[in-house]
């Protein structure tokens, strides 16, 4: 489909929501664009995904392949339950037997002029199907045809000058085999999009996207994360949070203790992120429930995010402790969901939250706990700054936020956390252990409130 961005600029989407978002819309129509990455990052994928979206609209689309058979290609569709009717297909043994081969003298031959005549029997097939959109798979094969780079560089621009007065939308997909980019391409197209994927130490690859040049466009630089899934390439576009700037919100948000209120000063603020830290059993994760249950009652939509406690232990302690959690859950007021570490990408779980947040209406967000968050992330001096767009964004949503800390350390001052996100938090509230009369009891107290008021008391729970 042609949309048009705000800069009247026409623009095909690609078929894939996150990548829309990151381009401003979509790729500029009637352009050339290299798509590069190492073998396996979802080239063909994505590919399949941006040629199905045209034909989706009506458009004539065409898949040229002279890596791999149209068998191949079809079967990669299948693999995602797709159908690939209504787009064309032709592969390079179709361009040999057009041009009647001998086997002594095949395609690879380092000929000028046999180079000639594959591209110019693969542009005869362009101006017979007329299509709005086409994807060459890939530049591997006329960088080896040519050898020569200036042989490789005359017939790309042969290939951009042909699609000029055409009205079609070029996608280039080329194995990025090597650490030097080829700028030979780089500099002839409109528009670059980088795929990585990067081996972790245990764990699921992750996989970012770039776009490294779009000219005369705005996009959303910088990495972001995506997964190649069955159903196709999802990508999770990297939250700034300067994007969603609303006026805040400053109400209170009452636990429904009337104790913990008052230390709180009412409650912890709307558009403000809460800090619970102690150590394990000390009552954090109870806490978080009690808020959102509160907020459930009251009508509110809340959306709770477990890193290590499974839904079935939260559910009995919910139950043990007279907590209405079951009935809030089975009622959808509070949605609950299962993370799992090792198999998260950083900007797929701001994802997650941001949906809750736009699609669900969510007031209240969870996240239990910051220790699971940080396991996830495999570059942990990145931890903090997306951790800060997250809490940005859900503060300009008037979202109020809970998080957990566990501390390491049971009794006593030498207590530690695995990350310093203090500063973060508008709220902090600390919770502990101590000795009383040959028993170990628990402590609240808040240490600190960016606005209003708080007790500066110690009370036990």
């Amino acid at each position: 489909m042609v949309a048009t961005s705000a800069s009247s600029t026409p623009r095909n989407h690609t078929g894939i929501e996150g990548l829309d978002d990151i381009l401003g819309g979509g790729l500029p129509a009637n352009r050339m664009y290299l798509v590069k990455g190492e073998p396996g990052v979802g080239k063909t994928t994505l590919a399949l995904q941006f040629l199905m979206s045209g034909a989706k609209e009506g458009e004539r689309v065409l898949y040229v392949t002279l890596s791999e058979t149209e068998a191949e290609i079809r079967q990669v569709a299948s693999s995602h339950g797709w159908s690939l009717d209504g787009l064309h297909m032709y592969e390079l043994s179709s361009a040999e037997q057009t041009l009647r081969l001998h086997e002594e003298n095949t395609l690879y031959a380092p000929a000028d002029v046999e180079l000639r005549e594959v591209v110019r029997v693969l542009l005869d097939e362009v101006d017979r199907v007329k299509p709005s959109r086409v994807v060459f798979d890939s530049l591997s094969e006329i960088r080896m045809l040519a050898q020569a780079p200036m042989r490789y560089r005359r017939q790309l621009l042969s290939l951009k000058q042909h699609f000029a007065g055409r009205a079609c939308t070029v996608l280039l997909l080329d194995d990025r085999t090597g650490e030097d980019p080829d700028l030979q391409v780089e500099s002839l197209v409109h528009g670059v999009v980088l795929l990585q994927q990067t081996p972790m130490g245990y764990g699921a690859d992750r996989r970012r996207l770039r776009i490294a040049k779009l000219r005369g466009s705005p996009f959303r630089s910088g990495f972001h994360d995506y997964v190649v899934k069955t159903g196709g390439i999802d990508v999770f576009p990297r939250l700034i949070a300067a994007e969603h700037r609303t006026e805040l919100l400053t109400e209170p948000l009452p636990s429904g203790n009337p104790h913990l209120d008052a230390m709180l000063g009412g409650g912890v603020a709307r558009s403000t992120a809460t800090l619970l830290m102690g150590p394990a059993g000390s009552g954090k994760s109870a806490l978080t429930t009690q808020f959102g249950c509160a907020a459930a009652a009251r009508g509110e939509r809340v959306s709770m995010f477990l890193f290590e406690e499974r839904i079935g232990t939260l559910r009995r302690r919910a139950q043990e402790l007279g907590m209405p959690l079951d009935r809030e859950m089975e009622r959808g007021a509070i949605r609950v969901h299962q993370i799992d570490p090792a198999e998260l990408a950083p900007d797929e779980f701001s994802h997650m939250v941001r949906a809750e947040v736009e699609k669900h209406d969510a007031k209240v967000i969870v996240i239990d706990s910051i220790n699971g968050y940080f396991t996830a992330m495999p570059e942990a001096r990145h931890l903090t700054l997306q951790l800060h767009e997250l809490l940005g964004f859900l503060a300009e949503r008037g979202v109020a936020t809970l998080l957990t800390v566990a501390q390491t350390g049971l009794i006593g001052s030498a207590m530690s956390a695995p990350v310093d996100i203090s500063y973060l938090a508008d709220t902090i509230v600390l919770l502990r252990y101590f000795e009383m009369d040959g028993r170990v009891r628990k402590a609240l107290s808040v240490v600190k409130k960016r606005s209003g008021f708080h007790e500066d008391t110690i009370r036990a729970l």
